[in-house]
């Protein structure tokens, strides 16, 4: 039998990491787990005692609004007001998403169709690049440099190769997925570049899909920009805004898609047809974090920054140097020189079954990233300096031993 609409998926590599991860604690082996992205500090209390006592009102357990209720649309347009001093009306530019993957998914699906192309990032956050193929459109990679490899700023560099991917386009995209701070690159932009971006999408008559992901997971005083920041970003933008980084609600599933009205209206279409939205009480409770716990993510934020701060400065102890990123949750970590043309795979592998370390490896974030892995900054300081310890006896070459 024939499942056409995942035959062109590539093998997910991660799922052979987890397989040496799982086989590693089986016997006994203490992994310290950089691989997986899945936040480990806890979400607000207030929203877990609003879940609770909302999960026993009779009322909530009935079907939602596949939208969302309307407090919690009206609690989003709040934060993108006091944010980024953006409005937005609650009624027409804001829909709530079960997450951002989701969304994304969903999104693709009323924007894109056979014969249609997208210009996506890579390497890139998995569901970029198999998004627009589950709409039955064609990808067009559009190569992101690693910041610490180019004296160009992220920006520029991914602007022009996104400018040349357009002129090469025999079938010119409808839609253009962009994602600062990136995943898994970790490269930041400023509103220069968002403003670029705009210009360009009106100019060539494009939607962008920006997923702001680590929207609130700016480093050293940095600020991500939303593209709705930008004058006339409306009229050709969306963009994705989740809590599962910003509030460590990853489990919630509570995502939104903002911005250009007619895309929000025809996503709220379909998604009419196939869902009744998520769990009331957890959108009560998503209300409640937004609202009660509104300086949770700034908690979060210097939690990060200082796992960030010692993983970076223990891989230079290793011997393998890696620059500090300014947003993000993750580390892209070039794969040092004596191990190098083993791909990313092996390297993770060797990481894994020598060290005990586990590490995501880049080539399954798409074409450019088989020379670095990926850390996420999911253990704390002490698991930290435990992995720095057994990084530095397995990979005894950058020390010279």
């Amino acid at each position: 039998m024939e499942f056409r609409r995942i035959t062109g998926l590539p093998p997910y590599v991660f799922a052979q990491i987890n397989g040496l991860k799982a086989t590693a604690r089986a016997a006994g082996r203490d992994v310290v787990d950089f691989g997986f992205g899945n936040p480990d500090l806890p979400s607000p209390d207030v929203a877990v005692e609003k879940l609770a006592e909302a999960a026993h009102n009779p009322k909530n357990h009935r079907y939602s609004a596949s939208r969302g209720i309307p407090n919690l649309r009206a609690a989003m347009a709040t934060r993108y007001r006091e944010l980024f001093d953006v409005e937005l009306d609650p009624e027409t530019e804001v829909i709530t998403t079960i997450g951002a993957k989701e969304g994304l998914t969903h999104l693709m699906w009323v924007l894109l169709g056979p014969g249609d192309s997208a210009l996506v990032p890579t390497p890139s956050y998995p569901i970029h690049l198999a998004g627009p193929g589950f709409a039955g459109a064609t990808v067009i990679p559009v190569p992101i440099v690693d910041p610490a490899t180019s004296d160009r700023d992220p920006g520029d560099d991914f602007f022009d190769a996104l400018a040349e991917a357009w002129q090469r386009a025999e079938v010119k995209p409808r839609v253009v997925i962009a994602s600062f701070p990136h995943n898994p690159t970790s490269a930041c932009v400023d509103l220069g570049f968002m403003t670029r971006l705009v210009d360009f999408a009106l100019e060539h008559e494009m939607i962008i899909c920006h997923d702001f992901a680590y929207a609130d997971l700016g480093f050293d005083g940095y600020q991500p920009p939303s593209i709705l920041q930008v004058p006339r970003a409306k009229e050709c933008a969306v963009e994705l805004y989740t809590l599962t980084k910003s509030f460590s609600m990853a489990g919630w599933r509570v995502g939104f898609l903002v911005g250009n009205a007619a895309v929000v209206a025809a996503l709220t279409k379909l998604k009419s047809y196939l869902d009744y939205g998520t769990f009331q009480p957890v959108q009560i409770a998503a209300i409640v974090a937004m609202n009660e716990a509104k300086d949770y993510p700034n908690t979060l934020r210097t939690i990060y920054q200082s796992r960030r701060d010692a993983l970076i400065e223990g891989l230079g102890r290793v011997g393998w140097p890696v620059v500090a990123p300014r947003g993000s949750m993750f580390i892209w970590a070039p794969i040092p020189e004596p191990y190098r043309d083993m791909g990313s795979l092996a390297f993770a592998t060797k990481l894994i079954e020598e060290a005990d370390v586990a590490t995501s490896p880049g080539v399954g974030f798409g074409a450019g990233g088989d020379g670095h892995v990926r850390f996420a900054l999911i253990e704390n300081e002490a698991r930290t300096h435990q992995a720095i310890r057994s990084l530095r006896r397995a990979l005894p070459e950058l020390r010279g031993d």
